[in-house]
């Protein structure tokens, strides 16, 4: 049994480092940390580099010895972003995503990310495009790291399982979609149609703005539909995993129902 004590540990410090963007980058690696996410991972064939376990904690049978090492409590809580930690961190290897084909596999509507700042809701978002029968995501230049561990928290899995693209400028979005005949559906106050009652198609691309600034001007000018959620009260928008999850289920519903259509005509 493998036990790392000191901080000064070379593997740790570089394990460590891949709390940073720039580390992530540059190894093509990333935290994963709980059984559940890990126990998904392994049944994927997902590349596992190292999982680190919490000393004192016994780590689940199915949990591959060889590549076990232990944490002091100190350490690990360290390395670890949860306060009630299950005990279980593994290092992951992103998967390698060419730009070129990515939509290629995807019939599902996918749903892209245009700045958008919170891990929380990146995290939410990939999840419920998972649960909407999404097929995949694609986050552009200036969004927050998709393999940031509290975005991975917030995905719970289903970062793993979704196909993802990052770092994607608005200019290659909008050839991309062109070229796999995909509608860009966006968010607006005005000039926009109830999402309720709008045409939401199959092949859609649902763009999620930013937090504070909403949809960028380039991709507002491109979009072959926009939409609205309507709301009682005083409210002026919803939060954006929220909004997304409206759309997502939307353009699902409308997707199925399309088929119930074609079924019964």
């Amino acid at each position: 049994m493998k036990v790392i004590t000191s901080r000064e540990n070379n593997l740790y410090k570089q394990t460590l480092k891949l709390l940073r963007k720039k580390s992530r980058d540059e190894t093509g690696l990333y935290l994963l940390e709980g059984t559940k996410p890990l126990k998904d991972a392994l049944e994927l064939g997902i590349m596992i580099e190292k999982i680190f376990a919490c000393l004192g904690k016994e780590p689940e049978p199915w949990i591959p010895q060889d590549k076990c090492i232990f944490l002091d409590r100190r350490l690990f809580a360290e390395l670890s972003g949860t306060v009630h930690s299950q005990g279980i961190i593994a290092v992951v290897r992103k998967p390698q995503t060419d730009p070129a084909a990515f939509l290629e596999e995807i019939s599902g509507p996918v749903v892209v990310l245009d700045r958008l700042q919170d891990p929380g809701n990146a995290g939410t978002i990939i999840r419920t495009a998972e649960a909407a029968g999404f097929g995949g995501i694609i986050a552009l230049t200036g969004s927050v790291d998709l393999y940031a561990p509290k975005t991975v928290r917030s995905a719970a899995g289903s970062i793993l399982r979704m196909p993802v693209l990052t770092d994607v400028d608005a200019p290659e979005l909008i050839r991309m979609l062109e070229k796999d005949q995909r509608q860009l559906i966006v968010t607006a106050l005005e000039e926009a149609e109830d999402c309720f009652e709008a045409d939401l198609p199959s092949r859609a691309a649902l763009v999620i703005g930013n937090e504070g600034s909403g949809v960028s001007g380039e991709l507002m000018e491109a979009a072959g539909l926009r939409v609205r959620i309507p709301m009682d009260g005083d409210i002026e928008s919803l939060n954006a995993a929220v909004a997304a999850g409206v759309l997502m289920y939307q353009i699902n519903h409308s997707q199925k129902q399309r088929k119930k259509a074609c079924r019964n005509s």
